[in-house]
């Protein structure tokens, strides 16, 4: 009977365990982002008077929520749309980057996996400050483009607008494209080292050519990178506002913008705090709605 008890004793302890190891990372997780998504919940329902009041006053204001989402809806659908398209332009050039890497890299593969991370060096802000001075209006790329006469044409279907690039819809996607190809790029790669290229020469033993062995084989074993590429893209870049700032003018203001504005500049944070909620929720959803089509829930 004493063995039989402190058998069940030692389940008992034994069964605590992992509770007792996930304790730490529980701690870190409520003090860290329940608490402050509490508190921004909090601030987005309440009110302030003036921009000379100290502290918003809490008065379960939920108008604030409409009211940013009427004020601010076209840098809603802004954002949403050049963080589409950069996270489209980014699989777009970073697939085959690291399908090159993963597959013909060879013993140059660390050498090339070092130059997808060295802008990583350079701080974000001075990597976006260096694409105004290349797309400025004296710069290399409005010179080059005038030297082969494809100014003009790319002024009439708008991708250039009265002979600038700053200032416009491509610059800012350009921007968004450039900053956040790397995590599009590392994701993918690492879901084609994994794959057994073995698996390759048995769809071409069975008559599948190329595009064929890509689809069927290459592609979906590599579709969880892309998810979380695009997760890595998307997110951050829906919420930027450094672009918009410095690639773009009034016309490209992106939420990011907004909430920047009335948090620093207007002091206003309710309004500040309820477009940040609006912009998590709608990605959110947005999220488990691509991972449902997607098929990998099991990511999430």
């Amino acid at each position: 009977m004493a063995a039989a008890d402190q058998g069940d004793r030692s389940r008992r302890r034994g069964g605590l365990v992992p509770y007792a190891l996930l304790t730490p990372g529980v701690l870190w997780l409520a003090l860290f982002f329940l608490v402050p998504m509490f508190t921004l919940f909090r601030t987005a329902l309440s009110v302030k008077e003036s921009r000379f009041d100290l502290e918003p006053t809490f008065s379960w204001r939920w108008a604030n929520f409409t009211e940013s989402i009427s004020t601010y809806s076209s840098q809603f659908t802004r954002s949403f749309l050049y963080a589409g398209a950069a996270t489209v332009l980014c699989i777009a050039i970073g697939y085959p980057i690291a399908y090159v890497i993963a597959v013909r890299g060879g013993r140059w593969r660390n050498v090339l996996l070092g130059l997808v991370v060295i802008p990583f060096f350079t701080s974000y802000l001075i990597r976006t400050l260096a694409w105004q001075t290349v797309l400025n209006d004296d710069g290399p790329v409005l010179s080059l483009l005038d030297a082969v006469n494809l100014l003009g044409p790319l002024d009439q279907i708008g991708l250039v607008q009265n002979g600038r690039l700053l200032a416009t819809n491509v610059a800012v996607i350009g921007g968004l494209t450039y900053n956040f190809l790397p995590f599009m790029i590392l994701p993918i790669y690492v879901s084609l080292e994994k794959i057994d290229l073995r698996l390759l020469d048995a769809a071409r033993d069975l008559y599948a050519n190329g595009w064929q062995g890509f689809r069927r084989v290459t592609l979906p074993l590599t579709l969880p990178g892309v998810f979380a590429g695009t997760l890595l893209t998307f997110i951050p870049a829906a919420g930027d506002f450094v672009n918009a700032k410095f690639l773009g003018g009034p016309n490209q203001t992106m939420i990011g913008t907004g909430v920047q504005d009335r948090f620093l500049v207007q002091l206003d944070y309710p309004t500040a705090a309820a477009l940040s909620f609006v912009l998590m929720a709608i990605i959110t959803a947005g999220v488990l709605l691509y991972a449902r089509l997607l098929g990998t829930e099991d990511l999430i």
